[in-house]
């Protein structure tokens, strides 16, 4: 009797065994599934999302580089003008000096 025993836990034990190999076996051989899955569609979102933000930041900080350009040149032109009528003051005020 306990021989029949010891073969029904043997026999248990090697089906168990079995669908436990066969279950947790690598899977690798079998072919990659074509469709894209939820993860996969939110990777892609989310690379677009972040190719669309790169640009915009590109175009955002070209344009400011372009205003801040602008900026600095209408300030030099602005002080070299200023700087000028100063001089021609500056010049009148020695000729009218120089006539007393």
């Amino acid at each position: 009797m306990k021989i029949d025993m010891f073969k029904k836990v043997l026999v248990v034990m090697t089906v168990a065994g079995a669908v436990a190999v066969v279950g947790c076996s690598n899977k690798s051989e079998t072919e990659p599934v074509k469709t894209p899955g939820m993860a996969e569609k939110a990777g892609a979102v989310m690379d677009q999302a972040a190719a669309k933000t790169m640009e915009a930041a590109t175009n955002a900080a070209a344009k400011t580089t372009e205003a801040a350009n602008a900026a600095a040149a209408a300030a030099k032109d602005a002080t070299g003008k200023a700087l000028e009528k100063t001089g021609a003051a500056v010049e009148q005020t020695g000729v009218d000096l120089q006539k007393k």
